[in-house]
């Protein structure tokens, strides 16, 4: 059965925390704009955006060695780092303002304080992590940073993961107490209360099959309503695709020139969790170390203080792992159905050039248990495998496309993909994602609606002080943001003892 439904201003695909941050943003900036969102699962927040299918890292930087390089000649190439983290204070300053106006409220069930840390072993990682901390330190983003390759001190910090060490090999690690936890499922659900109150039409249990371009120019999206077993048929001047790894074959619909030579290679992974109260409680922070070599950046190994549930948790991962699924809930037939005529050679190019990718993959998948707790005592010297089991994390999906680098190029990192008249738009990539959503959001403003953005300007000031702004530059605005951002979040206080 078939059926033809109203037109409407704006269409967001997916119900995560990227559909989420950009309906609340134009519920700001164009109140009277009419919006749907059609999600093929039964609630928000159930895909990429959940808590237990991504790190919930406030990536800023802090402890992530992979967004800071060492030069040839041995300096510290750290403007990644700082552009991540300039990304994720827009972020804070936007959730700041929806909690200030009651918009959302209790930001203790979305963001919690966490000390983050990068933990290093061995001469030369611990030369490198000092002219890091050297690199980073002045800067205005990074003040409170601490280095330590004092074993004592060390103790202080992380006891669990230095605990019956008797390796004599040189470690150092960084401490910087302004981290985040952050519980992406948690807030996409509260966004999607707000839009609800807004009177924006959320359609869960809906799966959007196709997306043509009608002749007036705006977008037919044709959307099978899972419950009554209809075909429906919406209309929309915009149309927002960000359904995490299930963006690609949507975008490739669209049929816009921009979506030629553009591959997607999905990655899954895995977490080990404790389930052991005393050890957990033994633990207070977000350890990053270094990605082994041929792995992603997105596959660093780390030991997560998480809020969960409202419940002090801890994780261990992630394990990478290979399937052909573009989401958790996705098809077999995913990857294969995203090879096209004109990805082709670029999907062949990216094969030939990441053999070391594959290869880790492999590995990777035919770990035991075992091995993976191999893996964790790296951190952890008196994990017991009983404490601990597998959670199995959401499906990433990197960018293949073709760069100056090469064809086949293999994105890591966050990609938007617009029309080039701005009527549809897409969300590609992996992490920083959620952390930086309003940055990226912003960008596809920019990008898609040029003619409006001098008259929403100011709102967006209101909502994001910085708008336009270097932080790292003007390190006076940045201290007054921080301040007022941590004390409206809850971050400046102590963390409230769940148990």
């Amino acid at each position: 059965m078939s059926s033809v439904h109203n037109k409407t201003d704006v269409i967001l695909i997916g119900a995560g925390v990227m559909s989420a941050t950009l309906g609340s943003i134009l519920k700001e900036l164009a109140p009277d704009w009419t919006i749907k969102v059609f999600e093929k699962l039964e609630g928000p927040g159930e895909e990429s955006s959940n808590e237990w299918n991504n790190a919930g890292t406030g990536h800023a930087a802090l402890c992530e060695l992979n967004y800071t390089s060492e030069k040839p000649d041995g300096s510290i190439e750290v403007g990644k780092a700082i552009k991540v983290n300039e990304q994720f204070q827009i972020s804070r300053q936007f959730w700041s303002y929806l909690v200030e106006r009651r918009l959302i409220r209790n930001p203790q069930d979305f963001i919690m304080p966490i000390p983050h840390m990068s933990l290093v072993q061995g001469d030369n990682n611990v030369a490198f992590l000092k002219k890091r901390f050297e690199a980073l330190s002045n800067n205005p983003l990074f003040q409170g940073m601490e280095f330590s390759d004092d074993p004592v001190k060390l103790k202080e910090w992380i006891p669990l993961v230095m605990e019956g060490r008797t390796s004599n090999e040189p470690m150092a690690a960084t401490k910087i107490d302004s981290g985040t936890d952050v519980n992406f499922g948690a807030l996409s659900r509260m966004l999607f209360d707000h839009l609800k109150k807004r009177n924006v039409e959320i359609n869960y249990k809906h799966s959007v099959k196709d997306i043509k371009r009608a002749s007036d120019g705006s977008w037919d999206v044709k959307v099978h309503n899972i419950s009554s077993g209809r075909t429906e048929h919406h209309h929309a001047k915009f149309v927002f695709i960000g359904g995490g790894g299930g963006s690609l074959p949507l975008l490739q619909k669209t049929g816009i020139p921009e979506s030629k030579r553009i591959g997607g290679f999905p990655v899954s992974g895995l977490f080990l969790v404790c389930n052991n109260p005393k050890v957990i409680e033994q633990h207070h922070a977000k350890v990053y170390g270094k990605a082994k070599v041929g792995a992603p950046p997105m596959s660093v190994p780390h030991l997560d203080t998480r809020y969960i549930d409202k419940k002090k948790s801890l994780l261990f991962g992630p394990f990478a792992g290979f399937s052909p699924k573009f989401l958790k809930t996705g098809s077999n037939f995913d990857l294969i159905g995203s090879v096209k005529p004109n990805n082709l050679l670029t999907m062949l190019a990216a094969g030939m050039k990441e053999m070391a990718l594959t290869k880790y993959l492999i590995q990777q998948v035919m770990l035991s248990n075992e091995k993976r707790m191999v893996e964790l005592r790296e951190f952890i010297p008196s994990a017991k495998s009983e404490d601990w089991s597998i959670v199995v994390a959401g499906q990433r999906v990197q960018v293949i496309k073709d760069t100056e680098a090469g064809k086949g190029t293999l994105q890591f990192g966050t990609e938007v993909v617009s029309a080039a008249d701005g009527s549809v738009a897409a969300l590609l990539g992996a992490s920083p994602g959620a952390s930086t959503a309003v940055h990226v959001m912003l960008e596809v403003l920019e990008r898609c609606f040029p003619q409006h953005m001098a008259g929403w300007e100011p709102k967006i000031r209101e909502m994001i002080p910085s708008y336009g702004i270097s932080l790292s530059k003007n390190p006076e605005l940045f201290r007054e943001i921080d301040r007022t951002t941590a004390q409206t979040l809850g971050l400046s206080g102590k963390v409230p003892a769940y148990n």
